[in-house]
């Protein structure tokens, strides 16, 4: 495993990141907590530091938990606070007391401390953000005290999606925000285009979430695959998505040639090929996902072809929406 500092927070943080919307057993079905528990303890044996979970995942929080309390290693644990009115993507216009008050911030930190057993919180993350609350007080009291506190040692952003026109710069220029999180993958590579340059240059650390696309770039959904009724993913990939995502994936099969050994393993290189982006946090609901997503870190970029080659491949498909 690799390590990358996440942005100006400091944080020494490995290149591959425990995502852990998927242990949580709300959106995901088919998790198992044992499981669950045995994967974040093989990711922990193979250097995996960096685990990102919500407020909203369920029982997500109270698992990582769990399986952190005997950990003697360094570990960076990041959450988010679910908007009150609990909308995603936060509609333009909506009023910052819909969304978070200072009473709901610290209300949701308090939860999130309680459930991960902790005394601090590494990372405490806006689980949507518009930029237009960026100048609002609310929000800052809020942030000031926690940090003041001792509660929250940074905080950051989990940018809506789509991106564009609102990326994030003047959360970022408030200077109370060093994280912004973000979807970013072959497919969705709209963050380079203005996100990454200003946090080069502000030192902004950048979480990349949704590196396989939901399971897109898995390789492994063709059209006759069936999903869990009720799962996130029944409705992520409706209709006749799921024929478009094996035709998509098809085109991939260029990758898969040297070293590289399969789809997902060329999808994270490709994250990790950005030198902005500091972690890449990724599902890893059973231990031997944990082994093969290290694997992507131990082997670094892919060959500047292929990076060449796979600006062609953005896919703006919008499933989110």
């Amino acid at each position: 495993m690799r390590y990358r500092t996440l942005g100006r927070t400091g944080f020494e943080v490995s290149e591959i990141g425990f995502g852990a919307w998927g242990i949580g057993g709300d959106w995901w079905k088919g998790e198992d907590d044992q499981e669950s528990l045995e994967s974040m303890r093989r990711a922990l044996e193979l250097g995996v530091n960096f685990f990102d979970t919500a407020l909203g995942y369920g029982h997500s929080e109270q698992l990582i938990g769990q399986a952190l309390r005997d950990w003697r290693g360094c570990v960076y644990v990041a959450t988010k606070m679910p908007p009150k009115n609990y909308t995603w993507p936060a509609a333009p216009g909506t009023p910052l007391r819909e969304t978070f008050p200072k009473e709901w911030i610290i209300e949701c930190t308090e939860k999130s401390l309680k459930r991960l057993g902790r005394e601090q919180i590494d990372l405490q993350q806006f689980h949507v953000w518009l930029d237009e609350w960026a100048n609002q007080d609310e929000w800052k009291e809020a942030a000031l005290e926690l940090k003041r506190q001792g509660k929250v040692r940074a905080f950051g952003v989990s940018l809506n999606f789509p991106l564009e026109p609102d990326y994030g710069a003047q959360a970022i220029a408030s200077g109370l925000i060093d994280v912004c999180q973000v979807v970013y993958n072959i497919y969705e590579q709209t963050p380079r285009h203005a996100l990454f340059p200003l946090a080069r240059k502000e030192q902004i650390g950048i979480i990349a979430r949704a590196p396989l696309d939901e399971g897109a770039l898995s390789g492994k959904i063709t059209p006759e695959t069936v999903f869990p009724a009720g799962s996130f993913q029944e409705s992520y990939f409706r209709g006749d998505r799921r024929c478009e995502v094996w035709e998509h994936a098809q085109a991939l099969d260029l990758l898969l040639r040297g070293d590289v050994e399969s789809l997902p393993e060329a999808a994270l290189r490709f994250c990790l090929s950005e030198p902005v982006v500091s972690t890449v946090i990724v599902g890893m609901r059973q231990p031997e996902h944990a082994a093969m997503n290290v694997k992507a870190s131990d082997k670094g970029p892919l060959p500047t072809e292929d990076l060449e080659r796979l600006k062609a491949r953005a896919w703006e498909h919008n499933f989110w929406v």
